[in-house]
């Protein structure tokens, strides 16, 4: 079999110049982060199937890279369900192996217990721009707080870090899913149908509300429900203040300290960020994870028409492991969406070090060599970041390429010595 030279679908090789930006940006976002007070933290790459299956990851879960047992463990012949022939996975996402790790460890860890998570996660996904089969996730949560201080700092956290970056005008979109479900409680749905709703109405932004009204009726929910519904998210766009609009419509089936709480969020971050952003409520924000239990948020930026950075809460899941419920709240950019946009604009690190290309002729001497290098590591010690390589024949087609990785200072050395 010929071996292929091409990476496996859905995944890229990165090159010099990508990964420089990539190098300063995972920088800029843990200097960030620190400074807001979040630990780094790894786990592996590497989870326990029933960990990653226990439903908790929404459509996700039919994403996920398996791995076969190993050895004596895997036998194929007698193999009758999956369960028999895997026993891991690729995680495809840092929230679920945050929860493990969180419950394998809480004694070492202070609480409330801060996280900063920077690392790879696979889905088999179809590939599309900005999306790959293996990307990287940046990932802050706060876990052991219960109160909608998480919510504030993550917001003014992400937020603050992306102004660094050099992105501002972006909109931060924020419900709460006890306000999604006591709508659809109000308006008569099931509440076993409350997913399959949420579904459509996710769906919002590209059909309508009209096409949201038709999808509902053709699941055979009823007029008068439906109607309802529907009713609910003109109140919202016609009142002055959304939130106490449905606090008020809904309280019979809202709690009243969860619109407050919501409130207080948007008025906080609105009243002490530094970064030129919207905070504004979306009634139709649903978020895919059925992990979460409260707050959710998404950002989105008009250099890329959609959501770069999500996240909420999700109170339950660290309980799956450990048997007590743990308040827990996460916000998560997409790395890789933000990297294609620094791309497409042509972005520049900026205070990049002087980059300096020694070209050495063949066959010059030991004693000439040492010299030349010397000069690097005096450089170097400058602050330059200086290339020591042998010249080619074609040098100026070297030097072409050399340019092209940032390198705009040259210096040729031949036997006779230094010729520029």
């Amino acid at each position: 079999m010929a071996l292929s030279k091409k990476p496996v679908t859905g995944m890229k090789d990165i090159l010099p110049k990508e990964m420089q930006i990539r190098d300063y940006v995972m920088q800029v976002i843990k200097e960030n982060y620190r400074k807001f007070g979040f630990t780094p933290i790894e786990t592996p790459c590497v989870e326990n199937i029933g960990n990653l299956s226990n439903k908790q990851g929404g459509e996700n879960e039919k994403l996920i890279f398996k791995i076969l047992k190993r050895g004596e463990k895997l036998n194929l012949e007698t193999a009758v369900t999956e369960e028999d022939v895997v026993d891991g996975g690729l995680r495809y996402d840092l929230t679920v192996p945050l929860a493990r790790f969180y419950s394998n460890n809480v004694n070492q860890l202070p609480s409330p217990f801060k996280a900063l998570q920077m690392g790879s996660v696979w889905r088999a996904d179809r590939p599309q721009k900005g999306r790959f089969r293996q990307f990287v996730q940046c990932d802050i949560d706060i876990l052991g707080e219960p109160s909608n201080l998480a919510e504030i700092e993550l917001i003014l956290a992400t937020t603050t870090t992306l102004g660094k970056l050099g992105f501002s005008n972006f909109k931060v979109r924020i419900n709460e899913r006890r306000i999604l479900k006591a709508m659809a409680a109000y308006s008569g749905f099931p509440e076993e149908e409350y997913d399959t709703v949420f579904i459509i109405l996710d769906k919002m932004d590209k059909i309508g509300l009209e096409g949201v009204s038709g999808e509902l009726l053709e699941n055979g929910f009823s007029k008068e429900s439906v109607d309802k519904y529907l009713e609910l998210f003109q109140g919202i766009e016609a009142a002055e203040n959304g939130i106490l609009y449905l606090k008020e419509t809904l309280k019979d089936v809202l709690e009243e300290e969860v619109a407050k709480s919501l409130m207080e969020i948007m008025e906080s971050v609105q009243a002490t960020v530094d970064t030129n952003f919207e905070i504004l409520f979306d009634p139709t924000l649903v978020r895919g994870m059925s992990y979460y239990t409260g707050t959710i948020f998404e950002i989105e930026m008009p250099e890329f028409g959609s959501s770069v950075a999500g996240g909420g809460r999700y109170d339950k899941m660290i309980g799956k492991f450990t048997g007590n419920d743990t308040p827990a709240c996460g916000f998560s950019i997409g790395f890789e969406r933000i990297i294609t946009i620094l791309l497409d604009k042509g972005f520049e690190v900026p205070g990049a070090e002087r980059k300096v290309a020694y070209l050495v002729e063949k066959g010059i001497g030991t004693k000439e060599l040492c010299e030349v290098i010397e000069k690097a590591q005096q450089e170097r010690k400058e602050g330059a970041q200086v290339l020591v390589v042998r010249m080619n024949k074609n040098k100026k087609f070297q030097k072409e390429q050399l340019k092209k990785e940032g390198y705009e200072e040259f210096k040729d050395f031949y036997k006779e010595g230094l010729k520029n």
